[in-house]
C-alpha cells in the first residue's frame, strides 16, 4: 500500500534461507517473482521453520502483534550479532546506534520544521491589523525591533514607523481583522481537506452477532491532518494500524493548514499539531533504519521518541515533553525508549535554540520574574483555581462531545467542512475582537497576562490594574474568561489542525488573573499562571508532564508547589465529573479501538464477569472453525468460503481457527489466508498443518503455538493478557477438557468494553 503510515511494516522478501518451509520453495522457480514482491520481510522469513509462523505485514485498520514482533526481533538480533569478522562487529556496532541516530535526526528535523511554522504564525497572524513597510513577510515585531531570527535579541522599541495599520479607526479595523480571519480559515480548511481518507467502521453487530451480505460495513471519512492528531497517535501506539496518518504529505498539510488555522485567531493551538508534526517526522526517518521499518513493535517505540519532540518545541520544554509523551501518549515506554526520547526531545531544544524563531535568544517562552513569594494563606486560592478547572475541564469534555455529537451530525456540516471552520472563524472574530485582551494569537494572550506589574513594559493589562476605575478591565477580564471557555467547547473538533492545550491555558489565565484581582498581596501574574495550569490539567488530565512544562514555560521554579497543588485538585475534580479526558473522548468520537488497560478494569470489576461472556454465538464459530483432516490438508473450497464469510464481518484483522477432534491445532490471520489462496497456486488441496508434500503449503503462515485461556476465568485475567502482553487475539477453552470454544479478537474485547460503559 503505497504512502501508507505503516509501509516500514511491509516489506518486500529480501534474501532466501534454506528451510524446508521456506516459500521459495513452495512455488516452482518460475513465481519467484511473485513472491519477491510481496509483503515478506527477511526478519518473517527466519520465522518460518518456527512453530510461530511466518506473518504478512500488518494490513491497515488491524492491531499488530506484539508477542509475534518481539519474537521476529530476537531472530533478527542474533542474526545481526553471529556474522563473523571485521563486518559483522561493524554491523552489530551499527545495529547498536541506529535508534540514537534516529533520535537525533528526529529532534533536528522536528526543530526546523518548528521554526518554519513559528515564523509563519507570527507573520500571518500579524497581517490581521497591517504590514510591515520595509519587509512584507516580517511580522510586528521583528518589524518594529532588532529582534529576528537566528539573532540574539534586542530592546522593543517604544514607536515603530515602519509598521503600517490596514486602518486607525475602529469600525474600520474590526472589518479588516474579520475578512482575514475568515479568508485564513478557508485556507486552513481548504488545505485540510487534501488528506481526506475513507476509513473502515466495524459496528457492534458486527462483531458479535452473525453478519451477512446485506450488512456490509459501512466506512467513515478521515482527514489525516485535522485535529491536534494526538487521539490518532495513541491509538497508533497502542498498536493499531492507521494508513497515510503519518506520510510527508500529511506532515506538509498539517504545518501549512496549522499556520493558517492559528493565525484567525480561533480558540486552537498549533502545540497539539506539533505532536503530530514530530511523529511524522519519526516514521519517516525511522524508514531509513530495517532495525525499526519492518518491525511494528520497534516501529512504535521510535515513534514515542518522536512524540517528546513535538511538546519540546512547542513550549521549549525538552523535560516535559519526555514526561508528555510517557504519560499521555504511549502504551509501550520502556526504559530504552526513555533514554532515545531524552536525547531526541533535547537535540529538538538545543536545535531550536539556536534557530531562535522568537528572537529572544532563550528557550523560556513566557518568561516571568514575580519578586513576591506566597503564604499559607494562598494555598486556598490555588485549591479554588483547581477545583474551578476541574469543573471547567469534566463540563469541557461533556459539553465538546455533545456538541459533537449534535452540532456535526447536520449534513451540511459532515457535507463541507470548512463551512463550520467559516462559522467558527466568524462567531470568533466577532466575539474576541472588541475585547482588547483577547484579539491576539493565544500565546500573545498568556504572555499579557502572566506578566508582573512591577516592570509593565507598556503593558495594558497593567496600565488598566493601576487605574482607579478597574470596573471596565475587570468586565473585560470576566467576558474574556467566558468567551475563551465557550469558543473553546465549540472550536476543538473542527476540521483544521488544531490543539487544545493553548486555549485551555488562555482560558485559565483569564480567570486567575481575575481572582488575582481580589488577592493584592501578591502578583495577579501568579494566579494567571496557576490558574492556567489548573484547567489544562481539568481538560486533559496531565499531570506530573504539565507540572514541569509549566516550569520549564515560566521559568518559575519557585512557583511548582502552587501549580502541583492546582493541578491534582483538577484532576480529581474532573474525574469526579468525567472519568475520561478529552483526548480519550476524541477516540470514541472518531471511533479509534484502544484498550485503556486501568478504565477497563474499572468497568470490568463492577461485573463479576466471565471469558466465556466473550464467546461469540455458535453459527459465528462454524464460520471461523476450521476442521482440519487428518492429513493437515482442507479444501481450497471450504477455505474461499471462509475468507468470503470474513471478509463480510469487516474485521480485517480476525482469521480461522484450526482444529482436530475439536482440539486447537493453530490460528490463521485473514490476511494470510487471501494471500495463500490467490497466489500460491490453484491447487485443491491446502496443506495448514504437518509437513506432507501433498497440496499448496500454507503451514508456513499458521501459528502453532496461540496462546489460550479457559473459559471459567475471570475476564480480569483476559484484560491484563491483552493489554501487557499486546495480543491480537485469544482462544478460549473448555475448562477440563481443554475443547476450542471460541476466540476473542482486541477490537471485538473493546467493543465489548464499550457497550459496559453505556
Amino acid at each position: 500500500m503505497n504512502g501508507d503510515s505503516e509501509a516500514g511494516e511491509r516489506q518486500h522478501l529480501l534474501a532466501h534461507h534454506p528451510e524446508n518451509r521456506r516459500l521459495s520453495h513452495i512455488i516452482h522457480e518460475g513465481d519467484v517473482h511473485s513472491i519477491i514482491s510481496s509483503r515478506v520481510s527477511k526478519e518473517e522469513q527466519a520465522l518460518a521453520g518456527t512453530a510461530v509462523g511466518e506473518r504478512l505485514g500488518y494490513d491497515d485498520y488491524t492491531t499488530i502483534d506484539w508477542l509475534h514482533d518481539c519474537v521476529k526481533e530476537s531472530f533478527r538480533f542474533r542474526a545481526a550479532r553471529t556474522q563473523p569478522g571485521i563486518r559483522g562487529r561493524f554491523l552489530a556496532l551499527f545495529d547498536s546506534v541506529q535508534g540514537w541516530v534516529a533520535a537525533l535526526i528526529i529532534g533536528a528535523l522536528t526543530a526546523c520544521v518548528a521554526f518554519l511554522v513559528d515564523i509563519a504564525v507570527a507573520t500571518v497572524s500579524d497581517w490581521k491589523y497591517g504590514y510591515c513597510s520595509t519587509a512584507i513577510f516580517d511580522n510586528r515585531e521583528r518589524c518594529c525591533t532588532d529582534r529576528s531570527p537566528l539573532l540574539k535579541r534586542a530592546d522593543l522599541g517604544d514607536e515603530c514607523a515602519d509598521w503600517k495599520a490596514w486602518r486607525t479607526d475602529f469600525t474600520g479595523a474590526f472589518g479588516i481583522y474579520v475578512g482575514f480571519a475568515l479568508l485564513f480559515g478557508i485556507l486552513a480548511g481548504s488545505v485540510t481537506m487534501l488528506t481526506k481518507t475513507s476509513m473502515p467502521a466495524a459496528s457492534v453487530n458486527t462483531l458479535a452477532k452473525d453478519v451477512h451480505a446485506e450488512n456490509a460495513v459501512v466506512g467513515k471519512t478521515m482527514y489525516t491532518a485535522a485535529g491536534s492528531g494526538i487521539p490518532e497517535i495513541k491509538t497508533i501506539l497502542s498498536g493499531f494500524v492507521i494508513p497515510n496518518f503519518l506520510t510527508y504529505k500529511t506532515l506538509v498539510v498539517k504545518a501549512v493548514g496549522a499556520v493558517f488555522a492559528v493565525a484567525t485567531g480561533m480558540c486552537l493551538g498549533k502545540e497539539g499539531p506539533f505532536v503530530h508534526i514530530s511523529t511524522c517526522v519519526g516514521s519517516i526517518v525511522v524508514k531509513w533504519f530495517p532495525k525499526y521499518r519492518d518491525n511494528g513493535r520497534k516501529y512504535r517505540e521510535m515513534l514515542s521518541t518522536a512524540c517528546s519532540a513535538g511538546l519540546s518545541v512547542a513550549f521549549g520544554a525538552p523535560i516535559g515533553g519526555v514526561l508528555f509523551s510517557y504519560e499521555e501518549i504511549s502504551t509501550y515506554f520502556p526504559r530504552r525508549t526513555l533514554w532515545k526520547a531524552f536525547l531526541c526531545s533535547l537535540t529538538a531544544a538545543v536545535v531550536l535554540k539556536e534557530l531562535n524563531p522568537n528572537g529572544t535568544g532563550k528557550l523560556v517562552l513566557f518568561e516571568t520574574h514575580y519578586a513576591t513569594g506566597y503564604g499559607a494563606v494562598h494555598y486556598l486560592a490555588f485549591v479554588l483555581l483547581g477545583v474551578v478547572g476541574g469543573i471547567w475541564g469534566g463540563l469541557f469534555c461533556k459539553l465538546n462531545f455533545i456538541w459533537s455529537k449534535f452540532f456535526r451530525k447536520y449534513a451540511i456540516i459532515k457535507k463541507y467542512p470548512v463551512f463550520e471552520t467559516f462559522l467558527i472563524v466568524l462567531c470568533t472574530a466577532l466575539l474576541q475582537y472588541p475585547n482588547p485582551m483577547t484579539r491576539e494569537p493565544g500565546e500573545i494572550i498568556i504572555k499579557q497576562l502572566l506578566v508582573d506589574c512591577r516592570n509593565p513594559h507598556n503593558s495594558w493589562v497593567c496600565a488598566s490594574e493601576a487605574s482607579d476605575d478597574k470596573k471596565p478591565y475587570i468586565g473585560w477580564l470576566v467576558y474574556g474568561t467566558l468567551v475563551k471557555l465557550l469558543l473553546t467547547i465549540i472550536t476543538f473538533g473542527i476540521k483544521v489542525p488544531s490543539g487544545i492545550i493553548i486555549p485551555a491555558l488562555d482560558g485559565g489565565a483569564f480567570f486567575g488573573r481575575l481572582v488575582g484581582q481580589a488577592i493584592p498581596s501578591i502578583s495577579p501574574g501568579i494566579f494567571a499562571m496557576v490558574g492556567a495550569a489548573g484547567f489544562l490539567a481539568g481538560v486533559s488530565r496531565m499531570t506530573l508532564s504539565l507540572a514541569v512544562v509549566m516550569f520549564e514555560l515560566t521559568g518559575e521554579l519557585e512557583y511548582v508547589l502552587p501549580n502541583m497543588i492546582a493541578i491534582l485538585v483538577a484532576k480529581w475534580v474532573a474525574d469526579a465529573i468525567e472519568k475520561e479526558g478529552v483526548y480519550d473522548l476524541a477516540q470514541t468520537v472518531l471511533g479509534h479501538p484502544f484498550l485503556d488497560l486501568e478504565q477497563a478494569m474499572g468497568a470490568v470489576s463492577k461485573e463479576n464477569a466471565l471469558v466465556e461472556d466473550l464467546v461469540p454465538p455458535k453459527q459465528t464459530m462454524a464460520e471461523i472453525t476450521v476442521n482440519v483432516r487428518h492429513d493437515g490438508t482442507v479444501s481450497r473450497e471450504v477455505l474461499k468460503q471462509k475468507l468470503d464469510q470474513l471478509k463480510r464481518r469487516g474485521l480485517m484483522d480476525a482469521g480461522l481457527v484450526l482444529v482436530q477432534n475439536e482440539m486447537l491445532q493453530g490460528y490463521l490471520a485473514e490476511a494470510e489466508l487471501e494471500f495463500g489462496l490467490c497466489e500460491l497456486g490453484e491447487g485443491d488441496k491446502i496443506r495448514l498443518l504437518g509437513g506432507g508434500d501433498d497440496g499448496i503449503d500454507m503451514s508456513v503462515f499458521v501459528d502453532r503455538t496461540p496462546l489460550t485461556i479457559a473459559q471459567n476465568a475471570p475476564m480480569e485475567y483476559l484484560l491484563e493478557m491483552f493489554g501487557k502482553l499486546g495480543l491480537r487475539y485469544l482462544c478460549i477453552t473448555e475448562e477440563g477438557t481443554g475443547k476450542l470454544v471460541g476466540v476473542v479478537i482486541k477490537k471485538r474485547l473493546i467493543m465489548y468494553l464499550e457497550g459496559l460503559k453505556h
